[in-house]
């Protein structure tokens, strides 16, 4: 592809082109012609002013990401840079590629999305984040610009050679990188289900917990489920947060008489957790779970508990700052998005982030995502531990959540006051800001147990008319309570 054939764009890139990344359906809104002026704008937005010779791109296994990856990087040489295409990976595989090569990178990926979607994250050199803040707005306006005017085909003049796109394999590399991070060599011999739901865990799965790359083999029988890459979603939508996503894998660690159970999504970058019942463990207590390790790690390192920092958002669980403090270290709590946690993460030096959604950030892995590090430290506790995991997660299981439930309105500021209006009624409350709407009762106002902690959190939507709910309490009544109060204030506007 030398460039696309002139025609006049009919791409509204602002549709599909949001806060974090690039999400559009293909060909309709995302083809090759967008892909490559979308590669040529990263190009000229953030690798030549970076000072980045090179781009790394990767794929996954969608059957348009081939083919768009390849226009994208020929967008990016026609600006003179060279492209390193690494072919199939995970987000967190291209992340790794990026940290290690010290160079911007590009993730062809819908993520869980259904498979006529396809999409694009971008990062700088050392997976530094790129969003709509910090150079994805610039992008989507050059690329309108290009696109508007037929302009695909001047971008190689000037007088600039095109740069070379090259091909190297970093699986391996990744393998070995992540196996390095955390050691369960040693622990007892663990039974894993693990189901990719047809994404990249397939791919990536098997070089690390299997013998792949070269590597030692670890205590664990992996009984694998839709492992075969397929960008279609035959099975089930590779999008664990939706439990009926999660059924299949339920069944079978109950079916193996599995001690755990794994779950990635199409990217394979985010992970979720069953335990040996085959009931769901929580990502606020994965999070808590992680985050003890990774204090304790720091600890014994020689850092002061003082010292070290980890990263939440709005609406994880109230476990959460409470286990961190509770092991020494410090909490800092942070906005909904990757985009946040990862600026917030370097910004404190915080050790280890997470989030509600199965996100799960890490120092050591240049403060990206990666579920596959997640699933190693979920490994090596149970594997040290002398009890099953659902007795091991329950010491970070605290709370009564009631997951986040969207409501369509007409008016979300009216919903809002509505709430916050009720809240101070019924104090003493905090009122929090950072994101949306967190109103927080401390409850412990008599002896009785009369008076249990609740929070709530409610967040419009930057995309659609949505006004987002997270209720949490110390009890399920009091939470069931204040979720149907909230519900009702919400939708007493509600779009009928």
């Amino acid at each position: 592809m030398t460039s696309p054939a002139a025609a006049p764009s009919h791409r509204v890139l602002a549709d599909f082109i949001k806060a974090y990344d690039v999400r559009g359906v293909v060909p309709d809104q995302l083809d090759d012609e967008v892909a490559w002026a979308i590669g040529s704008a990263f190009a000229q937005i953030i690798a030549v002013p970076d000072g980045a010779s090179a781009v790394v791109v990767g794929h996954d296994m969608r059957p348009s990401s081939p083919t768009l990856s390849r226009a994208f990087a020929e967008g990016v040489a026609a600006r003179g840079l060279d492209v390193t295409l690494i072919g199939l990976c995970s987000t967190d595989g291209l992340y790794y590629a990026s940290g290690a090569l010290g160079l911007p990178g590009a993730m062809f990926t819908a993520s869980h999305n259904p498979a006529q979607y396809n999409g694009i994250k971008m990062c700088r050199a050392g997976a530094r984040p790129v969003g709509q803040d910090s150079g994805l707005a610039e992008i989507r306006d050059l690329a309108q610009w290009s696109l508007d005017r037929q302009d695909s085909a001047a971008v190689t003049h000037q007088g600039t050679a095109p740069g070379t796109i090259s091909e190297r394999d970093v699986l391996a590399d990744y393998a070995r990188f992540l196996r390095g991070l955390v050691d369960i060599s040693g622990n007892r011999h663990l039974k894993v289900v693990v189901d990719a739901g047809n994404g990249m865990g397939g791919f990536t799965v098997p070089a690390v917990l299997e013998t792949g790359a070269g590597l030692d083999q670890l205590p664990l029988e992996v009984v694998p489920l839709y492992f075969e890459l397929d960008g279609t979603f035959p099975n089930h939508e590779a999008n664990p947060l939706e439990p009926e996503n999660l059924l299949d894998l339920q069944a079978a660690v109950v079916e193996h008489g599995a001690d755990i159970g794994l779950a990635f999504d199409g990217d394979a970058d985010r992970c979720f957790v069953i335990d040996e019942r085959g009931e769901p463990v929580s990502p606020s207590a994965i999070t808590g779970l992680v985050a003890a390790r990774e204090i304790a790690r720091e600890v014994a390192g020689g850092t002061d508990a003082g010292d070290i920092k980890v990263v939440h958002n709005v609406i994880t669980s109230a476990a959460v700052p409470d286990i961190i403090r509770e092991n020494g270290a410090v909490p800092v709590r942070t906005r909904v998005g990757h985009s946040f946690i990862k600026a917030e993460m370097a910004k404190a030096g915080a050790v280890f982030g997470g989030e509600h959604s199965a996100h799960y950030y890490f120092r050591d892995f240049w403060y990206a995502d990666t579920g596959m590090l997640a699933a190693l430290h979920v490994l090596a506790a149970l594997g040290d531990a002398s009890v099953p995991l659902s007795e091991l997660g329950a010491a970070y299981e605290r709370y009564v959540a009631s997951g986040e439930i969207n409501s369509r309105v007409v008016d979300a500021g009216a919903a809002t006051g509505r709430v916050r209006q009720w809240a101070q009624d019924h104090g003493p409350v905090t009122v929090d800001e950072l994101d949306g709407l967190t109103i927080t009762h401390a409850g412990g106002g008599s002896d009785d147990g009369t008076d249990p902690m609740w929070w709530f959190n409610v967040r419009a939507s930057n995309t659609e008319p949505l006004l987002r709910l997270n209720v949490e309490a110390a009890d399920r009544a009091t939470m069931e309570c204040v979720r149907d109060v909230m519900l009702a204030l919400i939708r007493a506007g509600a779009d009928a």
